[in-house]
């Protein structure tokens, strides 16, 4: 197969998913525009703000994908081989994610745009209702602490680094410009008026002027710090008090603007692929070079490289299933549903296009004979070529390679902020705490976690120290796969409940456990593997166990409560609820 081909069969399967399958989705939860949707009914200009889809679509596009759907497969293109990782990527996305995502969104509008786990409250019990709640929030800190520790690698990457990556420094003033200019875009749509329209025109082109900027005031923490810390210790806290502020403004000033920015270089990352592809490909410059299959084992584990089952499910999670984008799809997304039939292409149509980027995020990995390195330098390097060939040359691969790089931190930062706010909905829902002086405090206690582990002395591996993100990777991509199986779970109850397809989400839900389980599984046992040798174990190694164990623990009572209350069922809920939100 050449490159060409690939990327054309992928948005054909694609398309004719969207175009299908996404009316089957539409008729079985029975959607019509006629029902006003919370955006409207509880509109407050922070949290509930409408929408047109054409607006939501990028902002829940950046939000779901950030660096999801490029390291994710570009670390099991390098394990696997990109054939098995692009099998997964397509099936997944259709049959698995998509209905995930779609029937998420469509319940937590109709339950008055609360998150999902309100759905489970309602339809199964109240303590099916806290301990998904405390699934999720578990989740989400450890989204917080894998995602701000690869960006504030990306923030410190030296630029003789042997992966090739562009100065880190550079990549922090481009980044901290481009927040700059969100803010900016914001205060002026809202206090100023400005259209969609207008705020594009002006404002994409001046992420450009950020990018250009960025090399010639290079941000380098390190001279200004005290002994003993390091840019990346700093960055992570820098980080997490970006967090802090983001995660309580209103929608309007940061998120919405941003995630517009972000979802527009989604967009044309998605479009320099494909035509650099075409370009490349036909000039014969860009072949496939890497291995269809890889060289990890099948099953078996105790060697360098983890094995194909159940690794590959967990390690692309954004591109196939996320649990994360039940989260962002019933807490920011559903506050700003214009239409309920937008929930096609916002939830299953964000999906397939998080699916066709991350078949690009494959692409920049098949042109490299030999992928390694950190994922962010291998996909930059792919991407500047993509870049390149799609300008026809007229665009040095330098000056792509920090384009490329300032979109993965990007990426990260729609999803750091959101994933910030996000937790911070769940645990006031927790604690049913209310009010902008509990809302701080909720905030504050989310970032605690992630402080404490960026504080921490580093892991080693084969005495090599291992970066934060990397030891808690294996771990996000379990418990998130883990929260997606509970979230179809959730939804095969209330579907059933209310008499309609709970079969579109019992089968994935029952895939998804397996997998996550078993994958926790493995961490448990590799960490005893620790505990029996002779090397030293570190403390986030120790974290990272126990919060495997938790998450097992709080996963198999909530199975065992979905399976009691759905035998204790005689026949589907058909009863009609007062109001519409409660459907």
């Amino acid at each position: 197969m050449n490159l060409i081909l690939f990327l054309a069969l992928s948005a054909l399967i694609l398309g004719l998913a969207y175009r299908w399958m996404g009316r089957v989705l539409v008729r079985a939860a029975g959607l019509e525009n006629t029902e006003t949707t919370p955006a409207h009914t509880q509109r407050d200009g922070k949290d509930f703000e409408p929408a047109r889809w054409t607006w939501l679509l990028p902002q829940h596009f950046s939000a779901i994908a950030a660096a999801g759907p490029i390291v994710g497969p570009i670390l099991a293109a390098t394990w696997f081989g990109w054939l098995p990782a692009w099998i997964w990527i397509i099936a997944g996305s259709i049959v698995i994610g998509g209905v995930h995502d779609f029937f998420t969104l469509v319940a937590s509008v109709r339950h008055g745009g609360k998150s999902i786990a309100e759905v489970v409250r309602q339809h199964m019990n109240g303590r099916c209702h806290l301990l998904f709640l405390a699934f999720v929030w578990v989740t989400l800190v450890y989204v917080i602490v894998a995602f701000a520790d690869v960006t504030a690698g990306a923030f410190t990457q030296a630029a003789s680094a042997a992966d090739g990556a562009a100065p880190g420094p550079a990549v922090a003033t481009s980044s901290l410009l481009y927040l700059g200019l969100a803010l900016a875009m914001g205060w002026l749509m809202r206090k100023r008026g400005w259209g969609e329209g207008k705020a594009q025109l002006v404002f994409l082109p001046l992420v450009l002027v950020a990018i250009a900027a960025g090399p010639l005031l290079p941000l380098d923490l390190a001279p200004w710090l005290p002994s003993g810390m390091s840019a990346t210790t700093a960055w992570n806290i820098a980080l997490l008090g970006y967090c802090f502020v983001a995660a309580l403004i209103p929608l309007w000033l940061l998120m919405q603007p941003r995630g517009a920015l972000g979802g527009y270089f989604l967009y044309i990352i998605t479009l320099a692929g494909v035509v650099g592809a075409i370009v490349g490909g036909l000039s014969g410059e860009l072949e496939i070079a890497a291995p269809a299959w890889g060289a990890a084992p099948l099953l078996a584990t105790g060697g360098a490289l983890p094995p194909l089952f159940p690794i590959l499910f967990i390690t692309i999670a954004c591109g196939a299933c996320s649990g994360f984008h039940a989260i962002v799809a019933s807490g920011t997304t559903a506050k700003q549903l214009n239409h309920l039939r937008d929930a096609r292409p916002v939830a299953y149509g964000g999906m397939l296009l998080e699916a066709f980027f991350a078949c690009i995020s494959l692409a920049a990995v098949m042109i490299l004979a030999q992928p390694s390195g950190r994922p962010d330098a291998v996909f930059a390097n792919g991407v500047a070529l993509f870049l390149h060939h799609a300008t026809f040359g007229l665009l040095p691969v330098g000056v792509a390679h920090g384009f490329a790089l300032l979109c993965f931190a990007t990426f990260i930062f729609d999803t750091l902020d959101a994933c910030t706010r996000l937790a911070r909905y769940v645990l006031m829902e927790l604690l049913g705490w209310e009010g902008a002086t509990r809302a701080l405090i909720a905030t504050a206690l989310t970032l605690a976690g992630p402080l404490v582990l960026a504080l921490l002395p580093p892991a080693e591996l084969e005495g090599k120290t291992l970066p934060l993100w990397r030891v808690f990777w294996g771990l996000f991509g379990s418990s998130n796969q883990l929260l997606a199986a509970l979230t179809l779970l959730g939804l095969t109850v209330w579907l059933y409940r209310r008499g309609r397809g709970a079969w579109f989400t019992l089968g994935p839900a029952v895939l998804m456990l397996s997998v996550s389980l078993w994958s926790l599984g493995l961490v448990l046992q590799t960490h005893l593997d620790r505990l029996r040798g002779t090397a030293p174990v570190a403390m986030v190694q120790h974290i990272e166990a126990g919060v495997a164990a938790l998450l097992v623990v709080l996963a198999g009572w909530l199975v065992i409560e979905a399976l009691v209350i759905t035998r204790s069922l005689r026949r589907p809920f058909t009863s009609a609820p007062a109001t519409a939100s409660a459907v």
